[in-house]
């Protein structure tokens, strides 16, 4: 017998069928790497997600310290001479 006989007797499946299946399988792991990996990938999407709570705080802390800095320049001008 030869090793393809022997291989098509173990696995019950033919030489075709067996690389077909292992290329499918590789295809979809190459799949899975650019989901996960990739350049749209869910890495990104959680990367930016962080970025807009960060910018959301930032606008907060602006928007405080802008309501500060208005409140402090209306007092100042209410000290200036009306001419």
């Amino acid at each position: 017998m030869s090793g393809v006989q022997k291989v098509e007797e173990i696995a019950g499946l033919s030489i075709k069928t067996l690389l077909i299946t292992a290329i499918g399988i590789l295809l979809f792991g190459i799949y899975l790497g650019v989901l996960i990996y990739g350049e749209n990938s869910l890495t990104v999407l959680n990367q930016l997600k962080e970025k807009k709570q960060g910018l959301i705080q930032e606008e907060r802390i602006l928007k405080t310290e802008n309501q500060r800095l208005q409140k402090e320049f209306f007092e100042l001008k209410q000290l200036e001479p009306k001419e």
